[in-house]
C-alpha cells in the first residue's frame, strides 16, 4: 500500500473513534438526563403528597397541643388534691394577693368565724396549768378552735429567747392556716403593769402618771420604747394605752397607770402614745372604756359603777378615747362598769354603752374588745356560753378570756344556728378583725 492509502485509513479510523466516542458520550447524556427528568418528578409527587397531608392533619395537631396542655394543667392539680398542704399554700398565695375581706369570710365556717372573735390565754386553748412553749398540743388545739387571738401573761414568759421562739412559732402556724394572722397580746403599760418588763430584763419604765409633766414628746417615746422590745419579742398588739383620767383619788386599781388626773391632759397625751406604740409597729388598744378612773370598786373582784351622767361622761371621760380614736387607734377595750345612769348591767354587755354611745356617739366604727370575761364584775352574772351570747348582742367584736373558752364559742355559734344572732352580726365582727389583721 501506498504512503497516500495509508494516510487516507488512518484518517478514517480516527473519524469512527471520534463517532464512536460521540455516539456514547450522547447516549449517557441520554441517561442522565432521564434520571434527572425521574427524580424531579417524584420530588414533586412527594411535595404534592406532603402538601395533601398537611391539609388534612393541620386542625387536629392543633387539638393535641390543646389536649396536651389540658393535661399539664390537670395534673398538678391532681397533686394539688393529693397534698392539702399544698393547695392550702396556694389558697394563702390567693388570700394575701389581694382577695378581699369579704372573700375570705366567705370560706369560713361558721365555727372559724366565731373562734376568730375570741382572744384566750395559751392555757384555755389547750387545757393545760402553764404554757411556755408552742408544741404539738397547741397546734392540734389552734386546729380545732383557730382563735382570733392569744394574750400572754408572766408564767409564760421565762426568757426573751424562749418568748422569742414561742410566739414565733405560734405566729407561723396560725398565718398559714387561710393566711390569717393571730393577734399575739399583752398587757405592758410600763409600771405596774409591764409583763414582759418584769420578767425579761427589757426596758423597765415608771407608771405613765409619772411622766404627765413631761408631755407629748414623753407620751410617744414611752409607747415607742414599749412597742420596740414588744415587736422584737414576736407579740403584735399590746393592751395599752391606759385612757382613763384618776380623777377619783380613792380608785386604786387604774391610780398612776392613767396618764394624768386631767381629762383635757390626758386627752393630749393618748393620741402622742397611740402613734408611738404604732412607730414600732404594734396595734394598741385604748382601755377602759366609758372610763374607769372615777370608780370605787376593782372590777378584777365585783361590780364597778359609775353614777356620771352620759353628758358628764361625754365632756370629761370620752375625752381621750375620742382623741385616742381620732390618732388611729386599733381597739378600743369595753370595761365591766355599770354606767347606772343609762344601764345595770356592765358597758361590755351593754348594747347601750357599746352601740348607742361609743359606735353611734363617738362614731368608732373599729374593734371593741371586752376587758377579761373572767372577772368578778360579769364572771358571776351569766355562764360562759350565756355571757358571751350577751356581748355579741352588745355589738363586742372580740370577747376576751372567758372563763370557760370552749361553752362561749358554743354558745356563740347555738345563738347562730336558733337565729338569736344572725349570721351577718358574726360577719360585721369578723369583718372588722380581718381589717386589722390584713391592714386593709
Amino acid at each position: 500500500m501506498s504512503s497516500r492509502e495509508n494516510s487516507i485509513i488512518k484518517v478514517l479510523k480516527g473519524i469512527i473513534i471520534f463517532l464512536v466516542g460521540f455516539l456514547v458520550g450522547l447516549a449517557a447524556l441520554t441517561m442522565v438526563s432521564n434520571l434527572v427528568s425521574k427524580s424531579e418528578t417524584e420530588k414533586n409527587q412527594n411535595l404534592t403528597t406532603t402538601a395533601s397531608l398537611n391539609e388534612n392533619t393541620e386542625a387536629p395537631s392543633d387539638v393535641v397541643e390543646e389536649n396536651t396542655e389540658a393535661t399539664e394543667t390537670a395534673e398538678p392539680e391532681q397533686q394539688e388534691a393529693e397534698k392539702p398542704e399544698d393547695k392550702e399554700e396556694t389558697d394563702n398565695e390567693e388570700a394575701s394577693g389581694g382577695d378581699d375581706i369579704d372573700s375570705i369570710i366567705a370560706g369560713m365556717s361558721l365555727h372559724e368565724k366565731v373562734c376568730q372573735m375570741f382572744i384566750v390565754t395559751p392555757e384555755g386553748l389547750t387545757g393545760y396549768s402553764v404554757v411556755t412553749e408552742f408544741g404539738d398540743s397547741s397546734k392540734a388545739a389552734l386546729d380545732s378552735y383557730p382563735v382570733g387571738g392569744i394574750v400572754y401573761f408572766s408564767q409564760n414568759l421565762e426568757s426573751q429567747d424562749q418568748t422569742r421562739s414561742m410566739l414565733t412559732a405560734t405566729q407561723e402556724y396560725a398565718s398559714s392556716k387561710k393566711n390569717i394572722p393571730i393577734f399575739l397580746c399583752v398587757d405592758e403599760e410600763g409600771g405596774k403593769v409591764a409583763r414582759c418588763a418584769d420578767k425579761l430584763g427589757v426596758t423597765k419604765l415608771n407608771n405613765m402618771f409619772t411622766y404627765k409633766d413631761q408631755g407629748n414628746d414623753a407620751a410617744f417615746q414611752n409607747a415607742a420604747t414599749i412597742g420596740s422590745y414588744l415587736k422584737d419579742l414576736g407579740f403584735n398588739v399590746d393592751f395599752a394605752p391606759v385612757a382613763d383620767t384618776w380623777s377619783n383619788p380613792s380608785n386604786t386599781v387604774i391610780g398612776q397607770r392613767a396618764y394624768s388626773d386631767d381629762f383635757n391632759e390626758t386627752a393630749q397625751l393618748i393620741p402622742s402614745a397611740v402613734q408611738g406604740f404604732h412607730s414600732a409597729g404594734i396595734k394598741c388598744s385604748l382601755k377602759h372604756f366609758p372610763g374607769h378612773g372615777d370608780t370605787a370598786t376593782d372590777s378584777h373582784a365585783g361590780t364597778a359603777t359609775t353614777s356620771k351622767t352620759m353628758d358628764q361622761l361625754e365632756k370629761e371621760e370620752f375625752l381621750a378615747f375620742q382623741s385616742g380614736i381620732s390618732a388611729g387607734a386599733d381597739m378600743v377595750m369595753v370595761g365591766h362598769i355599770t354606767v347606772t345612769s343609762v344601764t345595770n348591767e356592765p358597758a361590755s354587755i351593754s348594747s347601750a354603752i357599746v352601740n348607742d354611745e361609743l359606735r353611734g356617739k363617738l362614731g368608732y366604727d373599729g374593734l371593741v374588745v371586752t376587758d377579761a370575761l373572767n372577772m368578778g364584775a360579769v364572771s358571776g352574772l351569766y355562764d360562759s356560753g350565756a355571757l358571751a351570747v350577751k356581748c355579741v348582742k352588745a355589738g363586742d367584736d372580740l370577747l376576751l378570756m372567758p372563763s370557760d373558752f370552749k361553752s362561749a364559742v358554743a354558745g356563740v355559734e347555738s345563738a347562730v344556728e336558733s337565729g338569736d344572732i344572725s349570721e351577718e352580726r358574726i360577719n360585721e365582727s369578723v369583718r372588722r378583725i380581718l381589717k386589722v389583721k390584713l391592714n386593709k
